[in-house]
């Protein structure tokens, strides 16, 4: 179906370089690009990639750290109609060759840092691989970036509102990554704020790239016509220098990094400006609420509940908060909510991903009859708020991050003094939850936290390595399949560790 005036990325970044050209549209570290400068950055991405043969449909993985340029890329693809899937800049060579090739892309581009890596795994996948380059200073002879490349706009003619826009990784309780499918219909709705926002939303963004978040909230502030402010890490000190600096006006954290915040002693940097304080993905604490209205008087504070394939499902308003302690909140303007006879939460809205690339059994499972099941458990109380109370899935969910126990045990599984293991997320107040693995020691072997560490080096990303150590004489199976039982585990640890404190 063809609409008059499709809801397309593209034109997004084309109608704010009409409107104000010379207002900022991102930073990091002093660097500034204006909404002009994107646009014209994107026309030189699109016009390169466009000469490497990629049109339309094509799929780009992208293996590039945060920065301006990875924006640029974003934006050069959708203009070009190519779909963007960006990778973890912190996995291995074998790591991003096996994500990047669930999405059977076309091209690999990378920034300076894995360039040459890169092009192994491009070899690997028999596809071709092209360096990113810089907005600014000497970029080399090819690359996308290079500053004597076309800036007049690139178009897609054929493109349409449905097509697919972007690509996110993420992990499944099988270890396997899935590609979630998002279209420029379902992208401009997730981040769209109306027509009656008169101030621009500018925003300090702690996710990195390849985050769907990270991109949401670069796409929301541009919505605005205003500034997406990145950060080279998490720190709060970082964040804390770009809400001064950059004059933010909304900071999205979750609830572990705001603890940062407030662990940091924030009235020693000028926070003034900030109105709007976000978090989510995780349980947020009370007593963190009411510490962040006592730090930054005058602003609201909101939670949000949602994820990579269903964005935003639920919102917890600032007049609620002190209120429903533990709550996540009614479904977000646009959304239906119900639970399942099991208690599962569902989601119907005009936000929802297409599915799992190549993964018709996947897509079946999670989508049904229009409805998207999180495989999250829920509970609605009489009011229609909704609190997230466990998760049928085994995923765990750690700083934002998702880690699949699969993955970690087949890793642990050949270090030396491991004869079995099993992992899984135990609740942690800064976290969320933590990578905790359960270890039966070979014979005569006594395995340490620290070496498990080391073991993992080179195979699983930081953020994968076990955070805990339990060591067990057996794991607790299931009689019929001698499945691991891993809820067990989880509430023995939990007694002990009451018993303990």
């Amino acid at each position: 179906m063809r609409f008059a005036s499709p809801l397309l990325i593209g034109d997004l970044i084309r109608r704010n370089a009409r409107a104000v050209p010379g207002r900022a549209a991102a930073s990091l570290a002093g660097r500034v690009l204006s909404h002009a400068e994107l646009d014209a950055a994107a026309n030189r991405v699109g016009w390169a990639l466009r000469g490497l043969g990629i049109g339309c449909g094509d799929r780009l993985v992208a293996w590039a750290d945060t920065s301006l340029e990875q924006l640029v890329l974003f934006a050069g693809a959708a203009k070009l109609g190519a779909v963007f899937a960006p990778i973890d800049a912190r996995l291995g060579a074998k790591e991003a060759a096996g994500v990047a090739s669930i999405a059977r892309p076309r091209l690999l581009v990378a920034d300076a840092p894995r360039l040459e890596v890169s092009r192994g795994v491009a070899r690997e996948l028999g596809i071709a691989a092209a360096e990113l380059g810089r907005i600014d200073g000497e970029t080399n002879a090819g690359a996308l970036l290079h500053p004597q490349g076309r800036a007049d706009d690139v178009v897609a003619p054929e493109l349409r509102e449905t097509d697919p826009h972007v690509m996110f990784f993420t992990s499944g309780s099988t270890g396997r990554s899935k590609g979630v499918v998002i279209s420029h219909r379902a992208n401009y709705l997730r981040s769209f704020q109306g027509v009656f926002r008169d101030v621009p939303e500018n925003s300090v963004c702690m996710f990195p790239l390849f985050h769907m978040a990270g991109f949401t909230l670069a796409l929301s502030a541009w919505q605005t016509r205003g500034e997406i402010a990145l950060v080279p890490d998490a720190s709060a000190e970082a964040i804390l220098e770009a809400v001064e600096r950059r004059r933010a006006n909304r900071l999205y954290l979750i609830p572990s990094i705001w603890q940062r915040i407030l662990s940091a002693n924030p009235v020693r940097w000028d926070t003034s400006s900030l109105r709007e304080l976000d978090t989510g993905t995780s349980v947020v604490p009370i007593e963190m609420i009411r510490a962040l209205k006592e730090v930054f008087p005058g602003s609201t504070t909101r939670v949000y509940y949602g994820s990579t394939e269903c964005g935003s499902a639920a919102a917890l308003p600032d007049a609620d908060v002190l209120r429903k302690p533990g709550s996540v909140g009614p479904p977000s303007p646009g959304v239906d909510l119900r639970l399942s006879e099991s208690g599962e939460i569902l989601v119907r809205s005009a936000y929802l991903m297409d599915g799992y690339f190549d993964d018709p059994v996947a897509t079946g499972a999670a989508l049904r009859d229009g409805w998207f099941h999180t495989g999250d458990l829920g509970d609605l109380d009489d009011e229609g708020y909704l609190s997230v109370v466990g998760r049928i899935k085994e995923v765990i969910r750690t700083g934002g991050e998702s880690v699949a126990p699969a993955e970690v045990e087949a890793v642990l599984a050949a270090h030396p003094s491991v004869a079995e293991v099993a992992v899984v997320g135990i609740p942690d107040p800064q976290w969320g939850e933590i990578v905790c693995a359960i270890v039966v020691p070979a014979p005569g072997k006594t395995p340490s936290l620290p070496d498990l560490q080391k073991h993992c080096e080179g195979q699983l990303a930081g953020f994968k390595k076990p955070r805990r150590l339990e060591l067990a004489q057996t794991l607790p199976r299931t009689p019929a399949t001698g499945q691991v039982q891993r809820a067990l585990l989880v509430q023995r640890i939990a007694v002990r560790t009451h018993q303990d404190g």
